[in-house]
């Protein structure tokens, strides 16, 4: 796979990993603009239809470890 790839896929998975320490880490090393769109998108996972209940509690468990910096970025 290309180096991309594989960053995308690692971003992701720590993104969702449940672990407090690990998403802030990863969230921390986006710019601005990729913060915002990352936490839309676990937004959408959250609320939107067709996400798998797995899915949506990783997105809920990386939001609540966001949220200070979800406050920040408003």
């Amino acid at each position: 796979m290309d180096d991309a790839y594989d960053y995308l896929q690692e971003l992701w998975s720590d993104l969702l990993s449940r672990q407090p320490e690990t998403i802030r880490a990863a969230f921390a090393s986006l710019d601005s603009s990729s913060r915002k769109t990352v936490i839309t998108h676990l937004q959408r996972m959250q609320n939107d239809p067709g996400w798998q209940p797995g899915q949506r509690a990783s997105a809920r468990a990386a939001l609540r470890a966001l949220k200070n910096q979800i406050n920040q970025e408003e």
